[in-house]
Protein backbone atom coordinates (compact mmCIF):
# COMPACT_ATOMS: atom_id res chain seq x y z
CA UNK A 1 0.00 0.00 0.00
CA UNK A 2 1.36 3.39 -0.93
CA UNK A 3 0.31 6.70 0.60
CA UNK A 4 1.30 10.02 -0.89
CA UNK A 5 0.35 12.87 1.40
CA UNK A 6 2.30 15.30 -0.77
CA UNK A 7 0.00 14.93 -3.75
CA UNK A 8 -3.35 16.65 -3.60
CA UNK A 9 -6.19 14.56 -4.98
CA UNK A 10 -9.84 15.39 -4.97
CA UNK A 11 -10.45 11.66 -4.60
CA UNK A 12 -10.56 9.80 -1.29
CA UNK A 13 -9.00 6.74 -2.95
CA UNK A 14 -7.07 6.37 -6.18
CA UNK A 15 -6.08 3.04 -7.74
CA UNK A 16 -3.20 4.08 -9.97
CA UNK A 17 -2.34 1.60 -12.77
CA UNK A 18 -2.27 -1.34 -10.33
CA UNK A 19 -1.22 -4.88 -11.21
CA UNK A 20 -1.68 -7.59 -8.57
CA UNK A 21 -0.78 -11.27 -8.39
CA UNK A 22 -1.84 -14.21 -6.26
CA UNK A 23 0.35 -17.32 -5.79
CA UNK A 24 2.63 -16.05 -8.53
CA UNK A 25 -0.15 -15.58 -11.08
CA UNK A 26 -1.28 -12.18 -12.31
CA UNK A 27 -4.89 -11.68 -11.23
CA UNK A 28 -5.45 -8.30 -12.88
CA UNK A 29 -3.22 -5.67 -14.40
CA UNK A 30 -3.15 -1.95 -15.14
CA UNK A 31 -6.31 -1.24 -13.19
CA UNK A 32 -7.05 2.44 -12.60
CA UNK A 33 -9.98 4.20 -11.00
CA UNK A 34 -10.68 6.79 -8.34
CA UNK A 35 -13.58 7.59 -6.09
CA UNK A 36 -14.51 10.76 -4.25
CA UNK A 37 -15.64 11.24 -0.68
CA UNK A 38 -19.29 10.24 -0.39
CA UNK A 39 -19.27 7.81 -3.32
CA UNK A 40 -20.77 4.33 -3.07
CA UNK A 41 -18.73 1.94 -5.22
CA UNK A 42 -19.87 -1.61 -5.85
CA UNK A 43 -17.32 -4.08 -7.22
CA UNK A 44 -18.85 -6.92 -9.22
CA UNK A 45 -17.51 -9.59 -11.54
CA UNK A 46 -16.81 -13.23 -12.22
CA UNK A 47 -15.09 -15.60 -9.82
CA UNK A 48 -11.34 -15.25 -10.23
CA UNK A 49 -11.50 -11.72 -11.62
CA UNK A 50 -9.62 -10.32 -8.62
CA UNK A 51 -12.29 -8.67 -6.48
CA UNK A 52 -10.99 -10.05 -3.18
CA UNK A 53 -7.37 -9.43 -4.16
CA UNK A 54 -8.24 -5.82 -4.93
CA UNK A 55 -9.89 -5.41 -1.52
CA UNK A 56 -6.76 -6.78 0.17
CA UNK A 57 -4.68 -4.34 -1.82
CA UNK A 58 -6.80 -1.38 -0.74
CA UNK A 59 -6.53 -2.52 2.88
CA UNK A 60 -2.77 -2.91 2.67
CA UNK A 61 -2.92 -6.67 3.28
CA UNK A 62 -1.44 -7.48 -0.15
CA UNK A 63 1.02 -5.25 -2.01
CA UNK A 64 0.65 -4.54 -5.73
CA UNK A 65 3.34 -5.81 -8.06
CA UNK A 66 3.07 -2.55 -9.95
CA UNK A 67 1.23 0.71 -9.42
CA UNK A 68 -0.09 2.12 -6.17
CA UNK A 69 -3.09 2.91 -4.03
CA UNK A 70 -3.31 6.51 -2.82
CA UNK A 71 -5.56 7.78 -0.06
CA UNK A 72 -6.72 11.40 -0.15
CA UNK A 73 -8.88 13.67 2.01
CA UNK A 74 -6.39 13.24 4.86
CA UNK A 75 -7.44 9.60 5.30
CA UNK A 76 -5.03 6.99 6.68
CA UNK A 77 -5.29 3.29 5.87
CA UNK A 78 -5.82 2.32 9.52
CA UNK A 79 -8.83 4.65 9.61
CA UNK A 80 -10.67 2.45 7.11
CA UNK A 81 -13.44 0.20 8.41
CA UNK A 82 -13.66 -3.34 7.05
CA UNK A 83 -16.41 -5.94 7.17
CA UNK A 84 -14.97 -9.22 5.80
CA UNK A 85 -16.78 -12.37 4.80
CA UNK A 86 -17.30 -14.56 7.85
CA UNK A 87 -15.89 -18.05 8.23
CA UNK A 88 -17.73 -20.74 10.24
CA UNK A 89 -15.14 -20.34 13.02
CA UNK A 90 -15.75 -16.58 13.23
CA UNK A 91 -19.51 -17.09 13.41
CA UNK A 92 -18.93 -19.22 16.52
CA UNK A 93 -16.70 -16.65 18.23
CA UNK A 94 -17.34 -16.83 22.04
CA UNK A 95 -17.28 -13.11 22.87
CA UNK A 96 -19.90 -10.61 23.89
CA UNK A 97 -21.36 -8.19 21.36
CA UNK A 98 -19.80 -5.32 23.33
CA UNK A 99 -16.33 -6.90 23.10
CA UNK A 100 -16.66 -7.46 19.36
CA UNK A 101 -17.84 -3.93 18.61
CA UNK A 102 -15.31 -2.26 20.89
CA UNK A 103 -12.47 -4.21 19.25
CA UNK A 104 -13.00 -2.04 16.19
CA UNK A 105 -11.11 0.69 18.06
CA UNK A 106 -7.93 -1.40 18.39
CA UNK A 107 -6.22 0.15 15.35
CA UNK A 108 -6.21 3.52 17.07
CA UNK A 109 -4.66 2.18 20.28
CA UNK A 110 -1.14 2.89 21.46
CA UNK A 111 1.27 0.43 23.02
CA UNK A 112 -0.85 0.00 26.14
CA UNK A 113 -3.95 -0.84 24.14
CA UNK A 114 -6.36 0.48 26.77
CA UNK A 115 -9.83 1.59 25.72
CA UNK A 116 -10.65 5.21 26.47
CA UNK A 117 -13.96 6.88 27.28
CA UNK A 118 -14.06 8.08 23.67
CA UNK A 119 -13.62 4.51 22.41
CA UNK A 120 -16.54 3.34 24.53
CA UNK A 121 -18.62 6.35 23.47
CA UNK A 122 -18.07 5.49 19.81
CA UNK A 123 -18.96 1.85 20.40
CA UNK A 124 -22.20 2.85 22.14
CA UNK A 125 -22.98 5.29 19.33
CA UNK A 126 -22.56 2.64 16.66
CA UNK A 127 -24.65 0.09 18.55
CA UNK A 128 -27.42 2.70 18.59
CA UNK A 129 -26.90 3.55 14.93
CA UNK A 130 -27.27 -0.10 13.93
CA UNK A 131 -30.32 -0.54 16.16
CA UNK A 132 -28.75 -3.20 18.37
CA UNK A 133 -28.05 -1.64 21.81
CA UNK A 134 -30.19 -4.35 23.42
CA UNK A 135 -27.71 -6.97 22.17
CA UNK A 136 -24.77 -5.42 24.02
CA UNK A 137 -24.45 -8.16 26.64
CA UNK A 138 -25.43 -11.06 24.37
CA UNK A 139 -22.93 -13.68 23.23
CA UNK A 140 -22.02 -13.08 19.60
CA UNK A 141 -22.24 -16.71 18.53
CA UNK A 142 -25.83 -16.96 19.80
CA UNK A 143 -27.10 -14.28 17.41
CA UNK A 144 -28.84 -14.74 14.07
CA UNK A 145 -26.92 -14.15 10.86
CA UNK A 146 -28.51 -10.75 10.35
CA UNK A 147 -27.73 -9.69 13.92
CA UNK A 148 -24.12 -10.85 13.57
CA UNK A 149 -23.68 -8.77 10.42
CA UNK A 150 -25.00 -5.69 12.20
CA UNK A 151 -22.55 -6.29 15.04
CA UNK A 152 -19.66 -6.62 12.56
CA UNK A 153 -20.77 -3.48 10.76
CA UNK A 154 -20.87 -1.60 14.07
CA UNK A 155 -17.34 -2.89 14.71
CA UNK A 156 -16.18 -1.68 11.29
CA UNK A 157 -17.72 1.75 11.93
CA UNK A 158 -15.68 2.01 15.13
CA UNK A 159 -12.56 1.93 12.93
CA UNK A 160 -13.88 4.02 10.06
CA UNK A 161 -13.39 7.75 9.71
CA UNK A 162 -14.53 8.32 6.14
CA UNK A 163 -14.31 4.99 4.28
CA UNK A 164 -15.76 1.53 4.86
CA UNK A 165 -15.09 -1.65 2.86
CA UNK A 166 -17.67 -4.44 2.80
CA UNK A 167 -17.03 -7.92 1.36
CA UNK A 168 -20.31 -9.65 0.45
CA UNK A 169 -22.19 -8.25 3.50
CA UNK A 170 -25.50 -10.01 2.74
CA UNK A 171 -24.23 -13.50 1.89
CA UNK A 172 -26.22 -16.13 3.78
CA UNK A 173 -28.86 -13.68 4.99
CA UNK A 174 -32.56 -14.21 4.41
CA UNK A 175 -34.29 -11.70 2.08
CA UNK A 176 -35.61 -9.54 4.94
CA UNK A 177 -32.24 -9.32 6.72
CA UNK A 178 -30.48 -8.66 3.40
CA UNK A 179 -32.88 -5.82 2.56
CA UNK A 180 -32.39 -4.32 6.01
CA UNK A 181 -28.60 -4.49 5.63
CA UNK A 182 -28.73 -2.79 2.22
CA UNK A 183 -30.87 0.01 3.66
CA UNK A 184 -28.49 0.48 6.61
CA UNK A 185 -25.54 0.78 4.24
CA UNK A 186 -27.48 3.20 2.06
CA UNK A 187 -28.21 5.40 5.09
CA UNK A 188 -24.56 5.33 6.17
CA UNK A 189 -23.64 6.60 2.73
CA UNK A 190 -26.46 9.11 2.19
CA UNK A 191 -27.00 10.45 5.71
CA UNK A 192 -23.64 9.95 7.40
CA UNK A 193 -21.63 10.74 4.24
CA UNK A 194 -19.59 7.56 4.67
CA UNK A 195 -17.76 6.50 1.51
CA UNK A 196 -18.61 2.86 0.75
CA UNK A 197 -16.76 0.21 -1.27
CA UNK A 198 -18.67 -3.08 -1.44
CA UNK A 199 -17.91 -6.37 -3.19
CA UNK A 200 -21.11 -8.07 -4.29
CA UNK A 201 -22.48 -10.76 -6.60
CA UNK A 202 -25.93 -9.16 -6.42
CA UNK A 203 -25.76 -7.08 -9.60
CA UNK A 204 -29.35 -5.86 -9.36
CA UNK A 205 -28.93 -4.45 -5.85
CA UNK A 206 -25.56 -3.00 -6.86
CA UNK A 207 -27.23 -0.97 -9.57
CA UNK A 208 -30.09 0.02 -7.29
CA UNK A 209 -27.90 1.33 -4.48
CA UNK A 210 -24.41 2.23 -5.71
CA UNK A 211 -23.32 5.50 -7.30
CA UNK A 212 -20.43 3.82 -9.13
CA UNK A 213 -19.70 0.34 -10.51
CA UNK A 214 -16.39 -1.43 -11.02
CA UNK A 215 -17.02 -4.58 -13.06
CA UNK A 216 -13.99 -6.88 -13.29
CA UNK A 217 -13.66 -9.73 -15.79
CA UNK A 218 -11.45 -12.82 -15.75
CA UNK A 219 -10.05 -11.91 -19.17
CA UNK A 220 -8.69 -8.66 -17.76
CA UNK A 221 -11.37 -6.34 -19.12
CA UNK A 222 -13.05 -4.01 -16.67
CA UNK A 223 -15.58 -1.21 -16.54
CA UNK A 224 -15.51 1.70 -14.13
CA UNK A 225 -17.98 4.54 -14.10
CA UNK A 226 -21.21 5.83 -12.65
CA UNK A 227 -24.15 3.48 -12.28
CA UNK A 228 -25.97 5.28 -15.10
CA UNK A 229 -22.94 4.89 -17.37
CA UNK A 230 -22.77 1.21 -16.47
CA UNK A 231 -26.42 0.65 -17.35
CA UNK A 232 -25.75 1.93 -20.85
CA UNK A 233 -22.36 0.27 -21.33
CA UNK A 234 -21.81 -2.83 -23.43
CA UNK A 235 -20.64 -4.83 -20.42
CA UNK A 236 -23.46 -3.63 -18.21
CA UNK A 237 -26.12 -4.44 -20.79
CA UNK A 238 -24.90 -8.04 -20.99
CA UNK A 239 -25.71 -8.59 -17.35
CA UNK A 240 -28.71 -6.34 -16.91
CA UNK A 241 -30.61 -7.13 -20.08
CA UNK A 242 -30.20 -10.90 -20.45
CA UNK A 243 -27.47 -10.84 -23.09
CA UNK A 244 -24.75 -12.50 -21.00
CA UNK A 245 -23.45 -15.85 -22.26
CA UNK A 246 -20.74 -16.44 -19.63
CA UNK A 247 -20.75 -20.11 -18.59
CA UNK A 248 -19.16 -19.65 -15.15
CA UNK A 249 -20.30 -16.23 -14.07
CA UNK A 250 -22.23 -15.94 -10.80
CA UNK A 251 -23.71 -12.66 -11.99
CA UNK A 252 -25.20 -14.51 -14.95
CA UNK A 253 -27.07 -16.73 -12.49
CA UNK A 254 -27.94 -13.84 -10.18
CA UNK A 255 -29.76 -11.77 -12.78
CA UNK A 256 -32.10 -14.65 -13.57
CA UNK A 257 -32.88 -15.02 -9.88
CA UNK A 258 -33.92 -11.38 -9.64
CA UNK A 259 -35.88 -11.07 -12.88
Amino acid sequence: MYFDSGDLYMSILKCDNVTMSYDGNVVFKELSFEISAGDYLCIVGENGSGKSTLMKGILGLHSPGYGRFVYGEGLKQKETGYLPQQTPVQKDFPASVWEVVLSGRLNSKGVMGLYTKEDKKQAEKNLEKLGIPSLKKRCYRELSGGQQQRVLLARALCAAKKLILLDEPVVGLDPVAASQMYNIIKDLNAKDKMTVIMVSHDIISAVNYATHILHMCVNGDFFFGTTEEYKHSELGSKFLYHNCHCSDCELHEQKHIHH
